[in-house]
């Protein structure tokens, strides 16, 4: 049975922390499993970029994750916290590894870190990071992530990394943190086959979308892993759509193998909170009645 969470509504929502705990307590209430969130740390202005064409500028309200499931796991007990995605190479990794070792802590064991390499260059920019490697420098993030989280003392030397008999402390729950990967190219494909635990694929459960799985996987038996281990978290799109189309969308992505689900609420024309939190009612209600989530 596929475990479904929600991704926080990056539009129509707020800065009210009272807002937010509401919302996260009312996810978890109705059990859901896990929360996500995306990470810009800043935008563009759009008006001074003729031509701009990114998904966001600087008008959107993003909260930065890490900080953001610092509170959250605060006013939780049970919902998994996943960054979906943090932007990995525009970040430094040692400290990635403190926070989500701290969060980890803190939550008692429910970080689940979904990593990407980004489109944005201006944060790149704005952050002193190389745009033009991160492909390349995230796989060597993943191995430095892991080895911060395993041992108490780490030597390293890479090309982009050094580091000298030291380590993080505390250590995580989970040693290590599962890596999720967001993106669709084919390089990303094949990265996730070697070295994720999981995928957030952008498309749609159809014929390519159950293509590139079946590629996946069979990249993940060339790099003599087992398919099943990678797990596959599908979004379904609740705004503009009828519950029957909702639960259609949930049992393609379930038939496609996905393991977990996350509902987008966010291109809904909803008030936040309680639009959402009804919107997401609505859909579990549906989902127990048709036998995509357990009535349990």
């Amino acid at each position: 049975m596929m475990r479904v969470g929600v991704t926080l509504p990056q539009s129509n929502w707020t800065a009210d922390p009272v807002a937010i705990k509401d919302y996260v307590q009312a996810v978890e209430q109705l059990g859901y499993h896990h929360i996500g969130s995306l990470d810009h740390v800043l935008g563009a202005n759009a008006a001074s970029r003729p031509g701009w064409e990114g998904y966001y500028d600087h008008t959107d309200l993003i909260h930065e994750p890490l900080v953001l499931f610092g509170y959250l796991a605060a006013v939780t007990e049970t919902l998994e916290l996943v960054t979906s995605i943090v932007i990995l190479p525009q970040r430094q990794t040692a400290l990635v590894a403190k926070q989500t070792a701290e969060i980890d802590v803190l939550s008692g064991g429910r970080m689940r870190l979904g990593v990407a390499i980004g489109w944005n260059d201006v944060e790149f920019e704005a952050l002193g990071e190389n745009f033009h490697d991160r492909g390349r420098r995230s796989e060597e993030q993943i191995e430095v992530l892991r080895a911060l989280w395993t041992q108490e003392l780490v030597d390293f030397q890479g090309r982009w990394h050094k580091i000298t008999d030291a380590g993080i402390n505390p250590l995580p729950v989970q040693r290590p943190i599962p890596i999720w990967f967001g993106g669709d190219a084919e390089p990303v494909i094949k990265r996730i086959a070697q070295l994720g635990d999981g995928w957030f694929p952008g498309f749609e459960p159809d014929e390519n979308g159950r293509a590139a799985i079946d590629r996946l996987r069979g990249y993940a038996q060339e790099a003599g892993r087992d398919p099943s281990d990678i797990g596959i978290d599908g979004t379904v799109t609740l705004g503009g759509h009828s519950e029957d189309e909702w639960i259609t969308a949930a049992t393609a992505w379930r038939d496609a193998g996905a393991t977990h689900l996350s509902l987008d609420t966010e291109r809904a024309d909803l008030v936040f909170p309680d639009g959402h939190i009804d919107t997401i009612r609505r859909f579990m209600d549906a989902a127990k009645e048709t036998g995509v989530v357990d009535r349990s």
